[in-house]
């Protein structure tokens, strides 16, 4: 009487009892990860893109009566030594650039120094944190 033969369909049996893939099924989980890779490529270059774009408004629209002290909390108007409002918001490609020793377009040394401080202090749940928090994570 002979053995029968083992199966040779989609996987293969060993001792231990783990099924093995077969070469087919190797290739083809490849082919499946290479195109998953393609196509989140450009969905990364959009967001890399949208995050430069994005906008951080100093002070953020809730408290655009206030000034920014040198350290970066917001002030009572006319506080001495603290800066009205930039009356704009910034984008996330002109403070990446600040951030890195730039300064924020319209801004004296002091009032850049003042600004950054602000954005560096954003929290969740206030305009412009979600902007600055990208801006901080690696590509």
């Amino acid at each position: 009487m002979s053995e029968p033969l083992p199966p040779r369909n989609s996987a293969e049996s060993q001792d231990d009892g783990f099924a093995v893939p077969s070469r087919r099924q190797l290739l083809m989980g490849g082919a499946m990860a290479a195109s998953a890779i393609v196509s989140i490529r450009p969905a990364l270059a959009n967001t890399a893109a949208s995050v430069l774009n994005c906008t951080i408004p100093v002070p953020d629209q809730g408290r655009s009566a206030t000034y920014i002290a040198p350290n970066g909390q917001t002030v009572p108007a006319g506080t001495q030594g603290a800066f009205p409002g930039a009356g704009q918001g910034f984008t996330g490609e002109q403070v990446r650039q600040a951030m890195r020793g730039g300064r924020l377009p319209g801004t004296s040394y002091d009032q850049n120094q003042a600004y950054l401080n602000y954005i560096r202090r954003l929290q969740s749940g206030t305009s412009g944190f979600t902007c600055y928090a990208s801006l901080q994570m690696p590509r």
